[in-house]
């Protein structure tokens, strides 16, 4: 805005310099215009240094922020890495240690899986051991006991006279022999079912004994021992549990010898005997399936018989 009037000013002094007539009146106004003019300059230049040393100062003042900016960038930069770093080093501090310990722990697990089996496989071994030694036992006593057949009276007896001592009880005798039979060894089931015989055939359970005899003959399908033994049950124990069994057995036995007509006869006095029991069904059945007649009207006539409590 001052240029514009210092420009005016000196526009309006050169008119009036140029006009021909120059009075004193107009002379004063010039030399007045003048003097306002050159106030006018020296006020500008003023102006002029004063917004220069200002802008001066804002230069240094924007400068001052940048370089203080920059420093607090830079500043921000190092605090970041050293706390990067600084995280970094708790990171291989806290987390490999973490990792190491997880490693460790894996490998604890494996060794306990490995001795848990180690300790299982010993257990069986053990177990096996220990069924092996039993069964070892059993047959050294069982080989130890003489096998001439016992006396009539059914005390063992030396030459001496003195009675001889069984080797082991009449339970764990019976009890081994049922093991045995029913784990598939049938030649030491056989002898010690004998021994059994031998040395406790006065027992509630020598009937069983005899017929597991029986049994085991006809399982292994030498039916003529398998008849022959159970006519031992149906002679020396005519009234036990094993009757209908070893009967039933017995005719079993027979047809599968072709002796048909044998096995029907033993068939019908099974019926005969035990209509009630669940065997003179089975032996029903076989004859019907031989061709003969019907067998129900015996099976009711007959007087109700095999009630007895059966032992294994």
């Amino acid at each position: 805005m001052f240029r514009r009037f210092l420009v005016c000013a000196l526009v309006a002094t050169a008119m009036l310099s140029l006009s021909p007539t120059r009075s004193s009146g107009a002379s004063k106004e010039i030399l007045e215009l003048q003097r306002d003019v050159a106030t006018l300059q020296d006020m500008v230049k003023a102006m002029q240094r004063s917004q220069d040393d200002k802008f001066g100062e804002l230069r240094a003042l924007v400068q001052q922020s940048l370089n203080a900016a920059n420093e607090a960038s830079r500043s921000v930069a190092v605090i970041q890495s050293g706390f990067q770093q600084n995280l970094r080093d708790q990171e291989v501090k806290v987390v490999t240690p973490v990792v190491g310990l997880g490693a460790r722990m894996d490998q604890m697990a494996n060794d306990l899986r490995t001795v848990s089996q180690a300790v299982a496989d010993l257990t069986g071994m053990m177990s096996a051991l220990k069924s092996q030694l039993t069964d070892l036992n059993n047959a050294v006593k069982v080989m130890q006991a003489p096998a001439a057949p016992p006396p009539p009276t059914g005390s063992a007896a030396t030459p001496g006279g003195q009675p001889e001592v069984p080797p082991i009880s009449s339970k764990d005798l019976y009890d081994n022999a049922r093991r045995d039979h029913s784990g598939g060894k049938l030649d030491l089931a056989l002898q010690e079912y004998a021994d059994y015989l031998k040395w406790y055939g006065n027992t509630d359970l020598a009937p069983n004994a005899q017929y597991y005899i029986a049994s085991i003959h006809a399982s292994l399908g030498d039916n003529e021992s398998a008849v022959r033994e159970f006519d031992m049950v149906l002679e020396k124990y005519p009234d036990n549990n094993k009757t209908p069994d070893a009967m039933y057995g017995k005719g079993t036995a027979l047809m599968k010898m072709g002796r048909r007509t044998e096995g029907g006869n033993e068939f019908r006095e099974l019926i005969k005997k035990f209509p009630r029991n669940d065997l003179s069904t089975k032996a029903c059945d076989q004859l019907k399936s031989m061709g003969y007649l019907s067998c129900g009207s015996a099976r009711a006539a007959a007087p109700a018989k095999g009630g007895t409590k059966r032992k294994n």
